[in-house]
């Protein structure tokens, strides 16, 4: 059945396009933040555990979010690895990186997040997509908020 919620389907395929990015940001960073929980040790293993467990709780649910959203606009959701190995901006750790090491790497892929999220708000404001908008600005402020309290672990 078309869709007819007031975007174009070009748009609507732009604005999927920039959300599959996010997506596979958002899963790619969940991955690596999971990995980290179970990995971390050294003096700071409870306090970092703990605050991996809750990254990554969080980014379970946002990965859902941003995939029905693109749904919602009527286009298949990446959902492979192979699919999100090609459209994520964040390198995966190949190795078991030091605890503060680990932490730095998370404010990198949070940022990198941050900057894809960024990157969808003028197609979506464009196309008057309020919805994607405001899912994508409640991202960042995640995001954004959770590079902060890791640079703060750092300092």
């Amino acid at each position: 059945m078309k869709i007819d919620i007031g975007i174009d389907e070009a748009a609507r395929k732009k604005i999927a396009e920039g959300l599959g990015r996010l997506l596979a940001d958002s899963y790619t960073l969940y991955l690596k933040t999971h990995n980290y929980h179970w990995n971390v040790t050294g003096p700071h293993f409870t306090t970092l555990h703990a605050m991996f467990e809750q990254h990554y709780t969080e980014l379970a649910t946002a990965v859902d979010e941003i995939a029905e959203r693109i749904r919602a606009l009527g286009f298949p959701a990446p959902g492979s690895y192979k699919a999100f190995a090609r459209l994520t901006s964040i390198e995966e750790a190949e190795e078991v990186p030091e605890a503060m090491d680990m932490v730095r790497d998370l404010v990198k892929a949070h940022e990198a997040v941050v900057r894809t999220g960024r990157s969808i708000i003028p197609e979506a404001e464009a196309a008057n997509d309020g919805v994607t908008a405001d899912l994508v600005t409640t991202r960042l402020e995640v995001h954004e908020k959770t590079a902060w309290m890791l640079r703060s672990l750092l300092d």
